[in-house]
């Protein structure tokens, strides 16, 4: 028997490769069609490229880039729900806290990608 969430469709958890550019190499990544979707919007939303994007989390992991980028993408998750006044175990409360170590959510090459701070 399969066992599905709430909210994540087959789709969403189906590995898909992409292949992007790194200081003008390019590689394949496999990751979760929902994290390819984050890593778009997050993109977008600080306007820079995927690629760029990517490259500037890759300069500031350990250990491999697909779970690098899906650090990433968690630490963002991280620091709009502290943003928004949400604890860990999901009750509000006052004041604009960070969540998970108190790191900010900058652009690829700042402050919110992994290998950063004290994480």
């Amino acid at each position: 028997m399969r066992v599905a969430f709430a909210g994540v469709s087959s789709d969403a958890a189906r590995l898909r490769k992409r292949s992007v550019t790194i200081a003008g190499h390019r590689t394949s990544v496999s990751l979760e069609q929902a994290f390819w979707d984050a890593l778009k919007a997050i993109a977008t939303a600080d306007g820079v490229s995927m690629n760029a994007l990517v490259a500037g989390i890759d300069a500031d992991r350990s250990g491999n880039l697909s779970s690098g980028l899906r650090v990433f993408v968690l630490q963002r998750l991280r620091d709009y729900v502290g943003s928004a006044g949400i604890s860990p175990d999901g009750a509000s409360r006052g004041g604009r806290e960070e969540f998970g170590g108190g790191r900010g959510s900058g652009g690829a090459a700042s402050s919110g990608s992994p290998g950063s701070g004290s994480g």
